[in-house]
């Protein structure tokens, strides 16, 4: 397939773009984007373009923008149930937390989602997807955490593994284990920490059903000492680190991140100085969550001060039923320019080649460029501003996945 007549946005390179780099990206009007099988084999000025095979199917872009496929490293969509009615709460001035220990929140989630059968949840999440797909996400992380006992969390990755493999449903998802999500209501504190360790883990990395394990790093939920004891024994069991960390008050979360060299620490709104800088050092990748700040009505992290202290940011949508609802990367992208003071160019980076970065993908996705995966997004936009600044639509006009055109166009 061979796409002419396009304005493309796109960072370079295989590794997270830390610091003053994050903004440095390639704008090239006037270009094109020739593709072989799933793979990219050219990307650049149309008057540089090599002979195109006479089969090759073409497609005039029209001078609008085309950019990777947007890459959303932090999810949670395998769940029963809504949460709409915890709205009413917000706005009577209850907080996250304080619902949670009401039985709310995530112990809510996990009640109707053991309540479904595999069959239904997986009906469920693949509409979810496609939705997200929709809107130009090519490439999500999706967590578990909602079942918070093996059969349940086995069954919510087990809907992910097999959606993964599903020709009905293009997105690539890469699985995450986080039964450190909160405490179910039949167990106690310390002895479901011992069950993650001793059996959860262990089971659900021999089942190789989840790449990452991440916890739920938060003084009311769990500590930075036991959130260490998860880890190390997920790591010991072969999985990669992810950590929420710090997103309700600072309590050590960036800091064990860095120690434990985890791929990435997401949240981190109240994150001390001390631990940004360890996390800038380790080279641990910021995955910041602009539209939960949004729906929470909590302050944002501090982006701007991470990049200047050397740090790679990605920005991901927290996709889930309680605190951010939502899973259009769009609208975090112009938070994220809006709140997070990021340029645009740096927009672009954190959903894309940086946000790849954090799930192990930078080497196949993230970028234009050739030999990477053929996931790409036309946008009803001239240029990268206009995406940023018409926020609320849809302005992902045709998505492209492995090479294929799966939305607009012909289909």
């Amino acid at each position: 397939m061979v796409i002419k007549n396009a304005v493309i946005a796109t960072p370079a390179g295989n590794k997270a773009k830390r610091g003053a780099e994050q903004g440095q990206i390639s704008i090239i009007k006037n270009a094109a984007l020739l593709t072989e099988g799933n793979r990219i084999v050219f990307a650049g000025d149309q008057s540089q373009l090599p002979h195109c095979p006479p089969d090759a199917d073409e497609l005039d872009a029209g001078g609008r923008l085309i950019t990777p496929g947007l890459v959303d490293a932090h999810t949670h969509p395998v769940f029963g149930g809504w949460r709409q009615h915890e709205l009413a709460q917000k706005l009577a001035g209850v907080s996250y937390m304080d619902i949670l220990k009401g039985g709310g929140g995530i112990l809510s989630t996990v009640e109707s989602t053991r309540a479904i059968d595999k069959a239904g949840l997986k009906w469920k999440t693949q509409k979810l997807f496609l939705l997200m797909l929709s809107h130009g996400t090519t490439t999500c992380e999706a967590k578990s955490g909602y079942g918070l006992d093996l059969e349940n969390e086995i069954k919510q990755l087990a809907v992910l593994k097999d959606l993964n493999e599903s020709p009905s449903c293009p997105i690539s998802i890469i699985p995450t284990f986080m039964g450190a999500h909160a405490v179910p209501k039949e167990s106690g504190h310390d002895e479901y920490v011992e069950a993650l360790i001793s059996q959860m883990i262990p089971k659900i990395a021999e089942s190789g059903l989840a790449e990452y394990c991440d916890v739920f790093c938060e003084n009311d939920v769990f500590t930075a000492d036991e959130s260490r004891k998860i880890l190390l024994k997920a790591r010991e069991c072969g999985l990669k680190l992810k950590l929420h960390a710090d997103e309700i008050e600072s309590g050590g979360g960036a800091e064990l991140a860095a120690e434990l060299g985890a791929a990435s620490a997401e949240h981190l709104i109240e994150a001390s100085d001390k631990g940004i800088q360890a996390m800038a050092k380790a080279g641990v990748i910021a995955v910041l969550l602009p539209a939960t700040s949004f729906y929470l009505d909590k302050p944002y992290a501090r982006a701007r001060a991470m990049i200047e202290r050397g740090m790679a940011v990605a920005a991901a949508s927290d996709f889930n039923p309680g605190s951010s609802p939502s899973l259009n990367l769009q609208f975090v992208m112009t938070l994220a320019c809006l709140k997070y003071r990021l340029t645009p160019a740096e927009c672009l980076t954190a959903v894309t080649l940086n946000a790849a970065a954090a799930l192990g993908r930078a080497q196949d996705i993230g970028t234009l460029e050739e030999g990477k995966l053929a996931d790409a997004v036309i946008w009803d936009a001239p240029d990268l501003d206009f995406l940023l600044y018409r926020y609320g639509n849809n302005q992902a006009d045709i998505i492209i996945k492995n090479g294929i055109i799966i939305r607009g166009a012909k289909t």
